[in-house]
C-alpha cells in the first residue's frame, strides 16, 4: 500500500519519540469529541474520522490499537510462559481478565467470575461475565460471545524459544471480547443480555466450552444465539470482507450481521469448510447443547500466519491495527443481535 511522505514522516517522528510499534500508521486526533479526544486512531479507522474528527456515516471509533497493545503485550507476554491450562501463567490470565471485567461495570456470571472446570484433571476455570439486558423482556434472552485463553504453554525448544505465546491462538479473540465487554459496558446500549466467556482447556480438547454450555443448559438459559472469536490478529489475504464465520453456510448469521453493520463484513472461507472449523473451536459446544446458532468469527485464512502452534506466534506477528479494525466493526453487528425484536439469526 502506498505511503504518502506526510504519513512517513509522522511515523518516524511517533518512533524517535520513543513509541510503541505498531504495524498501522497512527495518527493523533487532539481536537475531535470528547470521546475520541487525545487518542490513537490506527490507519485502517482513521478513514472513517473527518477533519473535525467527527465519525463519518455509520462507521463506530471505539477501540484503537493502543487499546489492544494493552491487552496483547500482557496477555501473550513470557510472563504469562504460554497460558497453558493448570498453570499459574494463564491463572494471572484469568486475574488480568477478571479485573478488566470489573472496572468495566461486568457482572460474575456466577457467584464469581472463575469457573472451576469439572472435565479438566487439574485446576482450570473459564472466566464468566454478564452484563444484563436493559430491556424489561428481552434482558432474558442471552447471547454469549466467547474466545478461550487458554494456549500450548511451554513446549520444546525451538532456536532457544520455548514459550508457545499464543498471541493469534488465542489472545487475539480473548482481547477482542474483552474490548467489546469494554464497549458494552460503558454504552449499556444492549436489551439482550451479555455473557462474556473466556475458555480455558479449548486446547485439551474443548473443554472449557464444554464446561460452560452444559452448566448454561442445565440452568434453562434462554440462549439465542453464540459468538466465537478465533484467530483474528491478523488481516485475510486478497478477500472482499473483513472476517469469515464457520458454518457459514449453515445460517442466516453472515447474511444477518452484514445487514446491521450495512455492508460485507463477514463472509464465506471455503477452507473453512472443508476442514470443518465448525466443529472445532468453541462455538461447536453450544450448538450441540442449544441447537442456536453457534459460530465462530476469524481472519485465519490458512495463507496469511504461518506460526499456528508455534513459538514465533508472538505479539510481533500480530496487526493491532487490523484487530482495533474488527472490534469497531463487529461493535455493530453484536448491537443489532442485542437488540433486534425478534431472534432474527436462525439455522437453515
Amino acid at each position: 500500500m502506498k505511503r504518502t511522505l506526510t504519513s512517513f514522516l509522522l511515523v518516524l517522528l511517533l518512533v524517535s519519540c520513543g513509541s510503541k510499534k505498531i504495524n498501522n500508521e497512527t495518527v493523533l486526533n487532539p481536537d475531535g469529541p470528547d470521546g475520541l479526544k487525545g487518542r490513537v486512531i490506527s490507519d485502517e479507522i482513521k478513514s472513517s474520522i473527518d477533519d473535525s474528527g467527527k465519525e463519518v456515516g455509520n462507521d463506530i471509533v471505539f477501540s484503537t490499537s493502543e487499546d489492544i497493545a494493552v491487552l496483547m503485550d500482557y496477555l501473550a507476554s513470557d510472563e504469562l510462559q504460554g497460558r497453558g491450562s493448570g498453570t499459574k501463567g494463564i491463572e494471572m490470565a484469568a486475574g488480568f481478565i477478571e479485573e478488566r471485567l470489573v472496572s468495566i461495570g461486568v457482572e460474575p456470571y456466577f457467584i464469581v467470575f472463575k469457573d472451576t472446570l469439572e472435565n479438566f484433571e487439574g485446576i482450570a476455570y473459564n472466566v464468566v461475565g454478564v452484563l444484563p439486558g436493559t430491556d424489561p423482556n428481552l434482558k432474558n434472552e442471552y447471547v454469549v460471545l466467547g474466545a478461550h485463553y487458554d494456549h500450548l504453554g511451554v513446549v520444546s525448544p525451538e532456536n532457544g524459544d520455548d514459550i508457545a505465546n499464543g498471541a493469534n491462538d488465542n489472545a487475539s479473540g480473548t482481547a477482542t471480547v474483552m474490548e467489546l465487554a469494554r464497549y458494552f459496558g460503558r454504552e449499556k446500549s444492549n436489551k439482550r443480555s451479555l455473557i462474556f466467556a473466556f475458555f480455558s482447556a479449548e486446547e485439551k480438547g474443548l473443554l472449557g466450552s464444554r464446561h460452560l454450555a452444559k452448566k448454561l443448559k442445565e440452568g434453562g438459559l434462554d440462549l439465542y444465539t453464540m459468538l466465537n472469536y478465533e484467530m483474528v490478529g491478523v488481516p485475510m489475504v486478497e478477500k472482499d470482507h473483513l472476517v469469515y464465520l464457520t458454518g457459514y453456510e449453515l445460517s442466516n448469521m453472515a447474511q444477518v450481521s452484514n445487514s446491521y453493520v450495512g455492508e460485507k463484513v463477514v463472509g464465506f472461507l471455503p477452507q473453512a469448510k472443508e476442514f470443518n472449523l465448525f466443529k472445532r473451536s468453541d462455538n461447536y459446544a453450544f450448538h450441540q447443547e442449544f441447537n442456536v446458532p453457534s459460530q465462530t468469527y476469524s481472519t485465519f485464512d490458512f495463507t496469511n500466519f504461518p506460526y499456528y502452534h508455534k513459538v514465533d506466534d508472538e505479539p510481533s506477528e500480530m496487526d493491532y491495527g487490523h484487530m482495533a479494525h474488527v472490534v469497531n466493526k463487529m461493535i455493530p453487528i453484536v448491537e443489532g443481535i442485542a437488540n433486534s425484536p425478534v431472534k432474527e439469526i436462525k439455522y437453515k
